[in-house]
């Protein structure tokens, strides 16, 4: 069930952020801590979700996917020891063989939203 403060968070974020505002949006109403754009030496995490003990870091991709992309995101996951989460945004977007490999191999959970 979602309270209204979670409701009212939720569609705050989906205003001010669009796409990864809504990615950020299902974990608030999942019962997460959220963070948008948080600042990494790699660049930013675009959702951090935290939720007793166990950190989520999240990259929202709603282009073309390259193996660079993912590289990034495990670092970004690796320096603040969070589970790293890559999740697609749109329905024309193709994951890759070396991408899907990859993520296997690495323990990135790939999640796909269709959209609107």
């Amino acid at each position: 069930m979602v309270t209204p403060r979670q409701a009212y968070l939720a569609s705050r974020l989906v205003e001010k952020y669009g796409v990864i505002g809504r990615v950020a949006s299902r974990y608030v109403t999942a019962g997460y801590s959220v963070r948008v754009f948080h600042p990494t030496r790699y660049g930013p995490l675009h959702v951090i979700a935290v939720k007793h003990g166990n950190t989520l870091a999240i990259d929202v991709v709603t282009g073309s996917i390259n193996i660079e992309i993912v590289k990034n995101l495990l670092e970004k996951s690796k320096l603040l020891r969070a589970k790293p989460i890559l999740v697609v945004y749109g329905r024309g977007v193709v994951i890759p063989e070396d991408v899907k490999t990859f993520c296997n191999e690495n323990g990135i959970k790939v999640k796909r939203i269709l959209g609107d």
